[in-house]
């Protein structure tokens, strides 16, 4: 595929704050962008050139997607893997394409994969029932249990402590197809931000070491504490991956460092990522840019970083905490969001500091 000229449109699958910020970095690069999703008043629809407003899986709209759209890409992971099939099967041009959704949209095929690839990863086991749940526990020793589709942010997943049958925890998932992940005594987690292009060349960003509070990241902090051999073998394990699944356009990889330096795969994102939003304060390219760039097949930008720097989400009423007389301070980030709720997430503060 040729690269796309200025001018061209650019389709997004996908109309949350991932999609408001590259709509936001596409038009910064000359291109018109229409978004698509089921919400008619998002945030990326108030910013894009255009929204299509209409189910993922309406055929109809999805052709109308198409016709409009030179390429097109996506905001998240969760967009129905049908839907991509169809519209690649009706000639749309789609990255990334289903092989990366089909993978990243279950933990199981996840890790699965990973371990294929000589990428270590958690001990797990497959879960359809609570006996499942129960000869895991005693075959892996404490963990937890995870839906393995459609958990984001510690929603589908619930931790076996004392007290907490098995039955219990498998009723409180939905008792769905699952997966239980043992305990590992990791020290930190990173992050590995890459960008691929169709000719297979990949630029990959300093790693962040990401903190969470009840499940949801709050802060991420570039570089990380660890040690170089550490980044360079995620980012290693992290290329593998895009590589095999022949992957276009910015994918997030997450690990656990263990004592010692040693990592564990933990997931991956076929998108631009929550951990990868310091890019747009530190980096010469954020990654929002980079996406569009590797989508379009244009030559991939610098990921150097010239400050070391932490990224902290606002969730819920934190965006309204940030702002005063004189308004937020600079780095701040809001994803138009209409209406707050507790620990969801409106907002990002970027804070640069001395390298």
């Amino acid at each position: 595929m040729s690269a796309l000229p200025v001018g061209s449109t650019i389709g997004i699958l996908g109309t949350g704050q991932l999609g408001r910020m590259l709509a936001c970095a596409a038009a910064m690069l000359g291109f018109d962008v229409v978004v698509f999703g089921p919400e008619a008043d998002s945030p990326a629809a108030r910013v894009a050139a255009d929204a299509i407003v209409a189910d993922y899986t309406d055929e109809v709209a999805l052709k109308a997607l198409h016709e409009r759209c030179d390429r097109i890409t996506l905001e998240f992971e969760n967009v129905p893997v049908s839907a991509i099939e169809y519209l690649t099967s009706i000639g749309a041009d789609v990255r990334p394409g289903a092989s990366a959704l089909n993978v990243s949209q279950d933990r199981l095929n996840e890790k699965t994969l990973a371990n294929s690839l000589g990428i270590s990863s958690t001990r797990f086991a497959a879960i359809n029932s609570a006996e499942d749940v129960k000869a895991a526990q005693a075959t892996l020793g404490d963990g937890i249990l995870k839906t393995r589709r459609d958990g984001y942010d510690g929603h589908g997943q619930v931790r076996l402590k004392p007290g907490l049958t098995c039955e219990e925890a498998y009723q409180r998932i939905g008792e769905r197809p699952a997966i239980y992940e043992a305990l590992v005594p990791f020290q930190t987690e990173i992050s590995v931000i890459l960008a691929r292009r169709c000719d297979s060349e990949i630029v990959v960003y300093d790693c962040p070491e990401n903190h969470h509070e009840g499940g949801i990241l709050r802060e991420s902090v570039v570089p990380a504490n660890v040690p170089a051999q550490t980044r360079d073998r995620a980012m290693d394990a992290a290329r593998r991956l895009a590589n095999h699944l022949d992957y276009v356009g910015v994918m997030a990889v997450e690990f656990f460092v263990l004592e010692g330096g040693d990592i564990l795969f933990n997931e991956m994102a076929p998108r631009v990522h929550n951990s990868g939003h310091w890019t747009q304060g530190a980096c010469f390219t954020s990654q929002f840019e980079q996406h569009i760039r590797a989508i379009a097949d244009w030559p991939l930008g610098s990921t150097e970083r010239f400050s070391d720097a932490s990224m902290k989400n606002l969730l819920g009423d934190d965006l309204m905490n940030t702002s005063s007389k004189t308004g937020p301070k600079p780095g701040f980030v809001a994803y138009g969001k209409r209406h707050s709720r507790y620990a969801r997430k409106m907002g990002h503060f970027v804070q640069l500091k001395t390298k």
